[in-house]
């Protein structure tokens, strides 16, 4: 796997030499080369709740879509390949239709708390659910409420992480509720602590 090969055209190469960057990129993709998905990748893709998905049109106008659900509900099925179901929605099928005449797509996963992206490139496969029972057993989600339509594999080209530059810090009404609830837990404790303190110091009087 090597993001480089895939994402630098002849063009952004042009531009990377005009603006200086051109020698280390020309060692990343000599050298960055990755062997499939890493325990890394795996435990950060484990717990995105949403992730955007770019594909091509017939027309050669690229489509960006939200894919949103519980946490994990992309799900690394082995180190080159994840899959996630397909929930019904607006009943567009735009992403499905361009999938149809080219399978080529790129993700965007962005932890706004975490300040970290991960970019992938793959190669989507459109898979119906009655055929393939057992993958719809492991990628299903228990106790959410979804309908749902079809299954999407994904065969992982290429993955690279951006660098957190200009990411503004955001965090999810859950990730609040858990820093407020540990802040809580722990003065809870210092009170009561304090309490056994002041009990101590008066049977010592």
């Amino acid at each position: 796997m090597n993001y480089s090969k895939i994402a630098f055209s002849d063009a952004s190469k042009r531009f990377q030499e005009r603006y200086g960057s051109r020698a280390s990129y020309a060692r990343q993709e000599q050298y960055k080369i990755t062997d499939g998905l890493t325990e890394y990748e795996e435990d950060f893709i484990s717990h995105q709740d949403n992730f955007y998905m770019a594909t091509i049109g017939e027309n050669g106008f690229p489509y960006i879509q939200f894919r949103g659900g519980p946490k994990g509900f992309l799900k690394v099925l082995d180190e080159k390949t994840l899959g996630f179901i397909d929930f019904g929605g607006n009943k567009q099928y735009v992403t499905i239709g361009n999938l149809a005449t080219n399978n080529k797509i790129a993700l965007f996963l962005l932890d706004q708390a975490a300040k970290a992206r991960l970019k992938i490139y793959a190669e989507a496969k459109v898979l119906e659910i009655e055929d393939n029972q057992e993958l719809f057993d492991k990628l299903n989600l228990e106790g959410y409420k979804f309908k749902p339509e079809r299954i999407i594999v994904l065969n992982v080209k290429a993955y690279d992480w951006n660098c957190p530059q200009h990411i503004t810090e955001r965090y999810t009404l859950e990730e609040i509720r858990d820093e407020f609830m540990a802040q809580h837990e722990y003065i809870n404790k210092l009170r009561e602590e304090n309490t056994l303190l002041k009990e101590r110091l008066a049977e010592g009087q």
